[in-house]
């Protein structure tokens, strides 16, 4: 028991570790995109942070096998580096033992994956989608930022303003181009009605439309039928601008729930159901298959260092990773069979881990030892049957 405790603590640290750095090097890039489209305007600033929430369930469920992966790796890889393993193989532990304890700390991982891929992450998707459908149904005058040309929702007007003040939403300096209408033939930007007012502020009714109220300025006009160019001063100004109506963007089907992909869909559509469910459930299934491989990559020699194996065990991991995508981007173009889908790679994986674990048992070097013999057996028996 006190050796399945320190084994088991030994990886779930250092996969808490990797885990943690890797998870803070993603967000982190996450974190610079989001940036750049709150800088562009696409985004109001103080919904930067719901959408780094929103890229974590997705984030966390493929990085959970990759770190459970590297932990083993590295817990395994120090303690051979210390030969502290060689002392415990001496004592009766086995590396199939090795194997059970990892595999605990392996279906825990496989579990919470499961909960990411699964259910998290489908859902922090579609709240994704239903935000940007709300920002992109706004008609812009809520989310004006001061110092910058912005067009309305509804791409009537654009408006500038010097200063914004945050307690009662009011502006100072306000310039606003009311566009001419799209349907109209030979009007040009020239022809619009230009407003500059020097204050005003943003009204919102029951209905949800909004309403841009100038006080103390002068609108512009050109006439063209005429060829008068007009100038009228004003108190208040109004400007109704109403919001768009929310228009249900395409929902991908990361964001549709799983228990939907389930149901019966239209014969085009039922590759690319199973694909997702299939890839939804390769990364807890992974948490299992990498730690038949990981756990005997581990075994190093003192003299090696814990590091020695850990770029050919990330090739076949990426690998792995690289292999599982192409054969889901297969399926989906009904290239492969749904049936068929991405079970090969996993039972090549499988196949390949449980054959470098018989390579370090005991029962598997025997079998190794016997292999020339009975190779030299074979050729004798041919020999004797040629003569």
């Amino acid at each position: 028991m006190i050796i399945f405790r320190y084994l088991l603590k030994e990886v779930a640290k250092t996969q808490l570790a990797v885990f943690f750095v890797l998870m803070t090097i993603f967000i982190s890039q996450k974190f610079v995109r989001v940036l750049g489209d709150a800088s562009e305007g696409s985004i109001p600033g103080q919904m930067v942070m719901t959408f780094i929430a929103l890229k974590v369930p997705d984030l966390a469920g493929m990085m959970l096998p990759l770190s459970l992966f590297l932990g083993v790796l590295l817990a395994y890889g120090r303690i051979y580096a210390d030969s502290e393993m060689t002392v415990l193989h001496a004592c009766g532990v086995s590396e199939w033992y090795v194997v059970r304890v990892t595999l605990v700390l392996a279906f825990i991982t496989a579990i919470f994956t499961g909960i990411f891929t699964l259910y998290l992450a489908p859902m922090a998707s579609e709240y994704q989608y239903r935000v940007k459908e709300e920002l992109a149904a706004d008609s812009g005058l809520s989310a004006l930022v001061a110092g910058r040309f912005q067009q309305t929702g509804n791409k009537d007007a654009v408006v500038f303003i010097h200063d914004k003040s945050r307690k009662d939403n009011s502006f100072n300096k306000v310039f606003v181009a009311q566009l001419p209408d799209e349907n109209s033939v030979g009007d040009s930007i020239i022809n619009s009605s230009l407003v500059y007012a020097h204050n005003g502020q943003v009204f919102e009714d029951e209905s949800g439309s909004q309403r841009l109220v100038l006080g103390d300025g002068i609108r512009y006009h050109s006439d063209a039928e005429n060829g008068e160019f007009q100038s009228v001063a004003f108190d208040k100004y109004y400007i109704e601008i109403k919001d768009q109506a929310v228009e249900h963007q395409y929902r991908k089907l990361s964001a549709l729930p799983t228990s939907k992909l389930f149901e019966e869909v239209e014969p085009e559509l039922f590759a690319q159901y199973r694909a997702t469910i299939q890839w939804r459930v390769a990364f807890p299934l992974a948490c299992i298959i990498l730690t038949f491989i990981a756990v005997p990559l581990s075994v190093v020699n003192p003299r090696q260092g814990k590091f020695a194996k850990m770029l050919p065990a990330l090739m076949l991991f990426l690998g792995y990773f690289l292999l599982l995508t192409a054969m889901r981007s297969g399926v989906e173009k009904q290239a492969i069979p749904s049936y068929i889908g991405m079970w090969p790679v996993h039972i090549s994986a499988l196949f390949m881990g449980v054959t470098l674990l018989m390579r370090e048992r005991t029962s598997g070097r025997k079998i190794k030892a016997k292999l020339p013999k009975l190779r030299r057996n074979k050729a004798h028996a041919n020999q004797g049957k040629a003569s």
